[in-house]
């Protein structure tokens, strides 16, 4: 299992303030962490590492994992792992988000952590877990996905 970095996030509205936050904690702005911190601000969503690399002119996949591991560890960049595809890479938002997946089409949907606070309070008194949402989603099926055709009908539990 990938463990998630725990530092806390780093405010970096624009590329100007990620570029100085690293250089804050002593780390040097490289041109490929340039280009990855470009290419995350540019993104309409959260990427794969494979995605990643493919936007960046010359750059090998291990160099881009190093990358992201660095910006993920300082606050910069966060991953989550929706479903069985490889991990998904965005900017760090001011505060954590949670988040929500359909098993069935592969939506997704970021969550407010209060908006999930009820379920984590029946998982800690019922289990004796505090859980989060953060790194891996809560799985289930979309409304969409609920009220098609083939839903209906279907009364087996997948494990």
């Amino acid at each position: 299992m990938t463990l998630a970095h725990h530092s806390p996030p780093v405010r970096a509205p624009t590329l100007a303030a990620a570029l100085g936050a690293l250089r804050a904690r002593g780390l040097r702005v490289s041109t490929a962490r340039r280009l990855a911190l470009e290419a995350l601000y540019a993104a309409d969503g959260p990427m794969s590492a494979d995605e990643l690399a493919a936007r960046l002119p010359g750059a090998d996949l291990a160099s881009v994992y190093r990358n992201l591991d660095v910006l993920e560890e300082i606050g910069l960049v966060r991953h989550v792992h929706l479903g069985h595809g490889p991990g998904l890479y965005s900017l760090a938002a001011p505060e954590d988000l949670e988040f929500i997946a359909c098993e069935r089409c592969g939506a997704f949907e970021a969550v407010d952590p209060a908006r999930l606070d009820a379920a984590r309070a029946l998982i800690e008194r019922e289990l004796g877990y505090r859980a989060h949402f953060t790194h891996f989603p809560i799985v289930g099926r979309c409304a969409a996905c609920l009220s098609s055709p083939e839903e209906e009908g279907s009364t087996h539990a997948h494990p």
